[in-house]
């Protein structure tokens, strides 16, 4: 049973320190805090980036993407 408890805390702060890696990630594109907290593990972020390299304003690269 400990075994499991230490694996489901370690998976926990593992998706965590994604989650914070994403929405780094979305705020270094444009998108702001609250918006990037929501979309962090809803979107590949990597296609909002690939939109915004192309002039696509942030927010609506984040609408197309969604």
């Amino acid at each position: 049973m400990e075994q499991t408890t230490t694996t489901s805390r370690a998976m926990a702060c593992d998706r965590r320190a994604v989650h914070r890696w994403r929405v780094f990630q979305l705020n270094r594109l444009g998108i702001v805090g609250t918006l990037a907290e929501e979309y962090a593990d809803r979107l590949d972020w990597h296609e909002v980036a690939r939109l915004v390299r192309k002039g696509c304003p942030p927010e609506l690269a984040l609408h197309i993407v969604s």
